[in-house]
């Protein structure tokens, strides 16, 4: 077979054959079988040119999506079947890439973890489970979280929240919220307790019962007029707890309304 024409076409070349074969192949194919107009090419040679080209070709789109940012292995893989590259090449496209360490989850994962640390407010529960969902090995994700302390995490989140919420709730409703805050952050409840100990969160009852007065005043207009008696009272009483409010502070606030 004699290549009959070799033409750029964008990011590829297109390769011609006298028996009408066609295909397009990378730029780095071309040198590596150091290909021209007129050369003379087996059966053999074709089929290793096409192997070569394919992966060559998996190998630049590879690059092209890590150069936006690191990606994990998970995510490459599925951009090249995504790319209709041949499943046969793909995992030589892969292991050429870890080889020259442009793959590495092991990498990803600590930065992930280290960028937590510094401006993020996880725990290691929900960072292990976005982690697992880049098909992050769980060896990896273990190895990477239980290296790294989360107290620090746990305790400026604790600091934040309890400015979110002080002066807006009762105090058992604040532990309450920030408790379950954390633990919606991906932090164990043991981590929550202790970050929840090292807040200075003292009972304030002239703020709770400032707090449970704003609520009656808005409460008792609405009850007044579908209630009366003890039905008004239980009403207000279960209305309140909900809210957090201890049940003395709400017994002693009913009797200066009711």
């Amino acid at each position: 077979m004699k290549i009959t024409k070799i033409e750029k076409k964008k990011h590829l070349y297109f390769l011609e054959l006298d028996d009408k074969e066609k295909l397009y192949i990378t730029e780095d194919t071309i040198v590596r079988f150091m290909l021209s107009k007129g050369m003379d090419i087996s059966k053999e040679q074709l089929d290793d040119i096409q192997t070569f080209a394919q992966f060559s070709y998996g190998k630049n789109l590879a690059l092209y999506y890590l150069s936006f940012k690191q990606r994990t292995e998970k995510e490459i893989k599925d951009y090249l079947y995504k790319h209709e590259i041949d499943s046969n090449i793909i995992p030589q496209v892969l292991d050429n890439l870890k080889r020259n360490k442009w793959i590495d989850d092991y990498r990803y994962a600590e930065n992930i973890i280290t960028q937590n640390f510094y401006n993020g407010d996880k725990g290691p529960h929900i960072l292990s489970q976005k982690l697992s969902q880049k098909g992050i090995p769980k060896s990896v994700i273990s190895e990477v979280t239980e290296s790294q302390d989360f107290s620090e995490i746990a305790e400026r989140t604790a600091k934040k929240l309890y400015k979110k919420y002080e002066g807006r709730f009762p105090t058992k409703a604040i532990k309450d919220k920030i408790t379950q805050n954390l633990l919606n952050k991906g932090f164990d409840y043991q981590a929550a307790k202790i970050a929840l100990a090292g807040l200075t969160i003292q009972k304030d009852d002239l703020d709770d019962m400032e707090l449970i007065y704003r609520e009656l005043d808005k409460l008792l207009p609405k009850y007044q007029k579908k209630y009366e008696g003890y039905d008004l009272k239980q009403r207000l009483t279960q209305a309140l707890a909900r809210k957090g409010y201890d049940f003395t502070d709400i017994e002693a606030a009913l009797r200066d309304y009711l």
